[in-house]
């Protein structure tokens, strides 16, 4: 039974995350921002497509969480502990 609750484990912990950015589809034109989230250990990947306001405003909030969940099915952020200042 537990591991039937494993495999439906819908939040997962965020514990390292790969931010890019990739060129448009000509020289000098708007590109595009990836975030993509390890979760629990590598255990599963998550790649957000932010634009460039959210994500600078996730990475912040990733950034100042001294621990941050990623809920898969509803495709939410939720950190824990934000340091304020």
């Amino acid at each position: 039974m537990t591991d039937q609750k494993e495999d439906n484990l819908g939040v997962r912990r965020v514990t390292n995350v790969h931010a890019s950015w990739t060129e448009g589809p000509e020289r000098g034109a708007h590109g595009a921002f990836t975030i993509q989230l390890i979760l629990s250990d590598g255990a599963e990947e998550y790649v957000l497509q932010p634009t460039a306001d959210d994500a600078k405003a996730q990475l912040a909030i990733l950034e100042r969480s001294e621990v941050t969940y990623f809920d898969l099915s509803r495709r939410v952020l939720i950190p824990s502990s934000i340091k304020l200042g």
